[in-house]
């Protein structure tokens, strides 16, 4: 996927926990994508007035507030902690009490949904199984952060009838997923082998592209408990994933330290990990 000149300034500010990156920096690697400087530069210019960015006295920038839930998101799939917990079988539910809107609004409300791994069992009334390690308070101030309309009801349910339950087991491609794993393992070892014979710059953009791809896979991951997808597939996956980020760090450290940027993530093009259809995850 080729980043365009917003996501790809996204996507690296979101590698920073601390310091900022300075416009030389983000124009610079801009061009190792094809991207004009005109074009890195109006996006700056435009994500700063959305509040997506910030800039220091300097001029160098850091993520700003109005991007941080998302980002959050993404930085998420290299926890230490297990995201989920044992199943009992039963339902976390999301239903709107009024339309979420239109335009962005729906955007939102819709990326919410799908980052959270909800999946749609009848007309406005969203599912995910109920073993995600957060409580529920903390699930519904992360929807809402994300995006999820206001008077959106989230609780939970249990007890279906055994025709809506086998329906809300099925809601998800599994077979798919299981797919999608395997061929990411494999992209991801065919990958690193590769790192090392490649230019700095080549390194680089191989690193950003594959490593973001995987990302994005995980991050929409739906997590699902094992009764319904073992998770064996998916923590290989993530294993290998840490594996490729530390050389993806490798192929980058020279040229953040060239711009004297301190970056606690690999930058990887994490573009549509909160998309729903064209809607731009921040």
């Amino acid at each position: 996927m080729q980043p365009t000149a917003r996501s790809l300034v996204l996507d690296l500010l979101s590698t920073l926990r601390r310091g900022t990156m300075p416009v030389g920096a983000l124009v610079a690697a801009g061009e190792h994508f094809g991207l004009s400087e005109n074009a890195v530069r109006v996006a700056l210019a435009r994500l700063f007035a959305a509040g997506r960015v910030e800039r220091d006295e300097r001029g160098r920038y850091r993520l700003g507030s109005a991007a941080a839930p998302v980002a959050e998101r993404v930085r998420g799939w290299r926890s230490a902690e297990a995201p989920t917990r044992r199943w009992s079988g039963g339902w976390l539910a999301v239903h709107p009490t009024r339309p979420p809107g239109r335009g962005r609004a729906r955007r939102e409300h819709e990326r919410a949904l799908r980052l959270l791994g909800f999946r749609g069992l009848e007309p406005g009334l969203r599912l995910r199984p109920d073993n995600l390690r957060a409580a529920l308070p903390e699930l519904r101030e992360t929807l809402a952060a994300l995006g999820l309309g206001p008077g959106a009801l989230v609780f939970e349910l249990r007890d279906l009838d055994a025709r809506a339950e086998a329906r809300a087991r099925g809601l998800w491609e599994v077979a798919a997923l299981r797919a999608g794993y395997r061929r990411s393992l494999e992209e991801l070892a065919a990958s690193e082998r590769r790192l090392g014979t490649l230019s700095e710059a080549r390194a680089m953009v191989e690193s950003f592209r594959v490593g973001g791809r995987v990302i994005r896979q995980l991050v929409l991951d739906p997590l699902l408990p094992d009764e319904i997808l073992p998770g064996g597939e998916r923590a290989a996956l993530v294993d290998a994933l840490r594996r490729y980020d530390r050389a993806g760090r490798d192929c980058w450290a020279g040229f953040l330290r060239r711009f004297d940027v301190l970056s606690h993530d690999t930058p990887a093009d994490t573009h549509g990990a909160g998309e729903t259809h064209a809607a731009a995850f921040a």
